[in-house]
């Protein structure tokens, strides 16, 4: 594949930002294998919303390059402890088994547990040298979009500095995250050189706007605001059928968001059945059909919705099957967790 194709497939949706995209020509140019990773962090139920990244990673596959995904169990304690420690070991299988599942992976990722390199001296050592290195301020501004800094914490200003280093000893040339890591990803660039490593390439995505509409991303602790991948049929039907999704608007419109960040990237098509006298059934290639098909009021938002949740549920059989099967592990996490 030519590297203006694997370019595209990089920085195409649900890609926001690349920091920067002539360095990752470069990298590109200079390098034959090249490796990304993304970091998740196993606090709340796993939901929709992490698929956008995932979906990304699936495109990084599709473009040749080599996957990682850091099951991040010690940011989950330092962040305000979403996590406590003695629930990690469990959070971090649930996550695991999640994300395999999820995806209809054609090469699966390499799984890393962040506590498997993260308490090793030489690793520990950097991010003490690396916090003599760093103000306050900076650590502040690193993490204040990430963690919750309510009461801030000690813990949560270590936060951006381990995952600055983590790109080094994970042995990666690209991360990748959310837009709200924006200024974590921004420290790795500055903070690796200072401890005479290479910066990477930081590729951010688009987040996923909440079930209910505008002004909130889709979060498990908001009820009704996400679709955990292994619900019910009927339970998805029902958050579907009852999304914000006026007709013509694009704005906000979380059914539209699916459609691009999640389903185009990982179907590559989005079929809508529908009865003759409705117009029949209809195929679109891209999202730009799909959008423009909405816009001009030719299709009805009940008739992307029920698409939206058939594709769902097939999506999602997998993890729903392997629950269903395995009640032990959604158990084990306790009830206060799965009703986050």
């Amino acid at each position: 594949m030519d590297i203006e194709k694997r370019i595209e497939l990089i920085t195409r949706a649900p890609t926001e930002e690349v920091i920067t995209t002539d360095d990752l020509r470069k990298l590109l140019e200079t390098k034959d294998k090249v490796t990304a990773y993304l970091g998740i962090a196993p606090t709340g139920p796993f939901h929709l919303g992490y698929l956008i990244p995932l979906s990304k990673l699936f495109d990084f596959s599709n473009a040749g390059i080599e996957n990682k995904i850091l099951v991040a169990d010690i940011h989950a304690a330092l962040d305000d402890l979403k996590t406590p420690w003695e629930e990690l070991e469990k959070r971090s299988e649930y996550y695991k088994k999640c994300i395999e599942l999820s995806v209809p992976w054609k090469k699966k990722p390499k799984f890393i547990r962040g506590s498997s390199f993260q308490l090793d001296k030489k690793y520990v050592n950097d991010v003490l040298k690396l916090s003599t290195l760093t103000t306050v301020t900076r650590a502040t501004r690193a993490a204040s979009e990430v963690t919750r800094m309510k009461n801030p914490k000690v813990s949560e200003l270590i936060y951006p500095l381990m995952q600055c280093l983590d790109e080094e000893y994970l042995d990666v040339d690209i991360q990748l995250g959310g837009i709200d890591q924006r200024h974590i990803l921004a420290f790795a660039r500055e903070g690796l050189p200072i401890l005479n490593y290479r910066a990477r390439v930081e590729v951010m995505t688009s987040l996923m706007v909440s079930l209910k509409g505008p002004g909130i991303k889709m979060s498990a602790s908001i009820p009704e605001s996400s679709i955990k991948v292994y619900e019910s049929e009927e339970s998805i039907n029902k958050k579907i059928g009852n999304a914000y999704c006026p007709a013509g608007v694009v704005e906000g419109n979380p059914i539209l968001q699916i459609a691009k960040y999640i389903i185009f990237p990982l179907n590559g098509k989005f079929k809508i059945e529908r009865e003759k006298k409705f117009g029949g059934d209809i195929e679109f290639e891209n999202y730009i059909q799909l959008e423009k098909a909405f816009i001009e009021n030719k299709l009805h938002p009940q008739d992307i919705k029920k698409a939206t949740s058939s594709i769902l549920i097939n999506l999602f059989s997998k993890a729903r099957k392997y629950f269903a099967k395995n009640t032990e592990m959604l158990n084990d996490l306790g009830s206060n967790f799965l009703s986050v």
